[in-house]
């Protein structure tokens, strides 16, 4: 379509006039054309610029570059604000998006492509019409970062496609196609990307002509369900998001103002919406769920490292030595993420069940609809296995996962030495054996990094890369970017027993131990813990990795940590009678055929027979414990920890560890990580707390050095840590 005139030009919102009388108005503010007041208030003249003129009869919203708008900057969430006043609240969402946007006497139809997300996806919300791409994802995420969506999606969304899918739409942050909108009626039409800009302007003046309906969608009423239905369907989401979420309130006001809007009228709910989104951009979670997006964002960032200029070499070929279920589930990521993976394993029938894991996983997600059945067969074309090294010397990345004996990893990596290409990255899943052992046998000087996956690795969002003092910043630098390519948030550490998460994990299970045989109780523990907002409790965690898995792991832990370590005899009295955790139905707690978790009577004798081998007498202080006691006890253990990591450089930043502990151990995002939580704590109670307790109860609770230090000065604990000059910490 030939353009006839440029009209007017800003920075972030490009307007031009087409021969058919139709205003294309495009978002221009690369690389997601996020939205700011700039660009909003850009976008407004703009549009009123367009309605004033008399050549224009119809308007099209487009992004440039392939995305319509991913929503507002991030930046924008958070932080404390002045109160506004009610003009100021409904400037953009009432004055400009109702009243001048949607109530144009010209039609304006929104053309999307790519990403419309957030705010962008309520600018086209409030369009006549929608014409998407079949491939654009459209959603609100705002929930994610402690808020709720503010310009009108709480009001526009129940009323285009019923009050059932946009709840969940809106309380999951759900992004949905383009070809799942237009089947829900959200979106009007589909078009092909090359297409999509000529269809909507066609439908803008189809919509002129009155032969496409004019739809207002925040006039809609035929999508709303019944009073009484809507009541109920919003009392079962509130009790739904209570269950999963009971210390955040954000969902809850959501669903208020959802509400108010069916109730009171869409006007009065925009008024309502603008004043909780307010109201929550200063709330505890927002501050937390926002540090936690951009600490996210930044453990890709290593100074002295990926700011030099270094370009990462592509990973296409990766092969797995398979040991464990877990490497089946390395295999699923990887070709879900569509790399090319050769399993080899040492026998026939452990190759077999490896590639049936991971092809049950596969089908799995083909039946949840996480994947195509192209997808799927494409995943599947990209797995071999094998019993041999002969497949092996065109791969770029080997991640060996077998059993934690030395020798044996030697001898692997000395046969990997002779059949590997130079170029190909050798890797290891341990995380309680010393890297630089594992190369002891191999003819050439290679070095070996640690990849280390979390379980199941199909789910969960964290990737460990671990350097060593040998490590070069290109194998870095291509890990990173490896694990951005299978959807992983990759953090760097050093190569130290247990690395970030299990070293936090440690004091954990711990300190959990150690309240238990002094008098605590097991499921009030865990009650407490998950209370906070802990995903799983110390001992659910360890009936989940099962008893053989945390008595390898204790060993090491023992022989590193002596100083900091609590060891307890009650695991291997359970294991002496055929208790291993989750995968034998029986651990901390019993398991039904569904693998629901009930508590255990028997358990109480376990503990009983601990305390006499050890003659260990009961604490009545420990005995008697609330729930906020015991989550300091716990928790503050964790801490310690942290600052040991900090203080020995094992970690980047210190928000690194926030990363670590939300997305490996389960500490809740809206707390905002480990290190973040406890500047609402404040260091000098931390460390009190610590040193009255180690006084009390022995040394694994004595404050370290780095924590003594940030209490005297009265700092947060936060610090970042360079790798420019790396303090290598083995404690091997």
């Amino acid at each position: 379509m030939e353009k006839q005139q440029r009209t007017k030009a800003c920075k972030n919102i490009e307007l031009e006039v087409v021969e058919n009388g139709v205003a294309v108005i495009s978002i221009n503010h690369p690389p997601l054309n996020l939205l700011s007041v700039e660009v909003l208030l850009s976008l407004k003249e703009n549009i009123e610029e367009a309605m004033r003129k008399d050549n224009v009869k119809a308007i099209v919203i487009t992004g440039s570059r392939g995305n319509f708008s991913a929503g507002f900057d991030v930046t924008a969430f958070g932080g404390s604000q002045r109160r506004k006043t009610r003009k100021e609240l409904g400037f953009m969402s009432i004055e400009f998006i109702t009243d001048t946007f949607e109530a144009a006497r010209k039609p304006i139809v929104a053309a999307v492509e790519g990403l419309a997300l957030g705010g962008g996806f309520e600018i086209a919300l409030a369009c006549h019409a929608r014409i998407s791409t079949s491939s654009a994802k459209l959603g609100l995420p705002e929930l994610q970062y402690g808020i709720l969506p503010g310009f009108g999606g709480t009001q526009r969304l129940p009323r285009l496609v019923g009050l059932p899918k946009a709840l969940e739409m809106i309380l999951t942050s759900k992004r949905v196609s383009g070809e799942e909108a237009c089947s829900m009626g959200l979106v009007d039409a589909m078009s092909p990307s090359d297409r999509l800009l000529g269809s909507a302007c066609r439908w803008a003046l189809d919509i002129l002509e009155c032969r496409r309906p004019w739809s207002i969608s925040l006039s809609r009423t035929d999508r709303l369900a019944p009073l009484a239905e809507a009541r109920t369907l919003l009392n079962s989401a509130r009790a739904r998001m209570r269950k999963q979420n009971p210390n955040v309130i954000h969902p809850l006001v959501c669903i208020d103002v959802i509400e108010h809007g069916i109730l009171c009228g869409p006007r009065n709910g925009l008024w309502k919406e603008a004043e909780a989104l307010h109201e929550l951009r200063q709330s505890d979670s927002c501050r937390s769920l926002v540090h936690v997006f951009f600490a996210k964002q930044r453990t890709s960032k290593i100074p002295g490292i990926t700011d030099t200029g270094l370009l990462p070499r592509k990973i296409r070929k990766v092969a797995i030595l398979g040991g464990s279920l877990m490497s089946s589930g390395i295999a699923t990521a990887l070709v879900f993420a569509n790399h090319y993976v050769i399993m080899k394993y040492m026998d026939q029938k452990s190759l077999e069940n490896g590639i049936d894991g991971v092809k049950a996983d596969l089908e799995g997600r083909l039946k949840e609809g996480k994947m195509t059945r192209e997808h799927y067969e494409k995943a599947c074309a990209l797995l071999r296995g094998v019993l041999s090294y002969d497949t092996f010397k065109d791969v770029d990345l080997v991640i060996e996962d077998m059993l934690d004996v030395v020798s044996l990893k030697q001898q692997i990596f000395a046969d990997l030495d002779e059949c590997c290409p130079p170029r190909c990255i050798f890797a290891s899943t341990t995380c309680i054996v010393d890297l630089d052992l594992l190369g002891e046998r191999m003819k050439t000087c290679r070095e070996i990094v640690g990849v280390h996956f979390f379980s199941p690795p199909t789910a969960t969002d964290l990737l460990e890369i671990v350097r060593t003092e040998r490590t070069s910043p290109q194998v870095v630098v291509d890990l990173l970017n490896f694990g951005r390519r299978i959807r992983k948030t990759p953090i760097v550490v050093q190569d130290c027993t247990g690395f970030a998460v299990r070293r936090m994990c440690f004091p954990y299970l711990q300190a959990a131990m150690f309240l238990v045989q002094h008098g605590a109780d097991v499921y009030q523990i865990d009650k407490a813990l998950t209370s906070f907002g802990m995903k799983l409790g110390p001992f659910r965690m360890l009936d989940r990795d099962g008893f053989q898995s945390a008595a390898v792991c204790d060993v090491k832990f023992l022989e590193t940590f002596q100083d900091r370590s609590y060891e307890s005899n009650l695991i291997p009295i359970m294991r002496k009678n055929n208790r291993e955790g989750e995968s034998t139905r029986q651990g901390f707690y019993t398991y039904n055929d569904k693998g629901e978790a009930s508590p255990d009577p028997e358990i109480s004798k376990y503990i009983e027979m601990t305390r006499s081998m050890s003659g260990i007498t009961i604490k009545p202080k420990l005995a008697t414990l609330s729930d906020g006691e015991i989550v300091e006890m716990i928790l503050f253990a964790v801490l310690n920890e942290a600052c040991l990591m900090i203080s020995d450089a094992v970690i980047v930043k210190s928000s690194d560890l926030d990363v670590a502990s939300v997305l490996g151990m389960g500490f809740p995002e809206y707390r905002g990580g480990i290190i973040f939580w406890s500047q609402s704590v404040g260091s000098e109670y931390i460390c009190s707390k610590l040193e009255e307790w180690s006084k009390e109860y022995g040394e694994s609770f004595k404050p370290c050095a780095y924590l003594i230090e940030r209490a005297s000065k009265r700092c947060s604990l936060v610090r970042n840590v360079s790798f420019l000059q790396p303090r290598i910490c083995k404690h091997y």
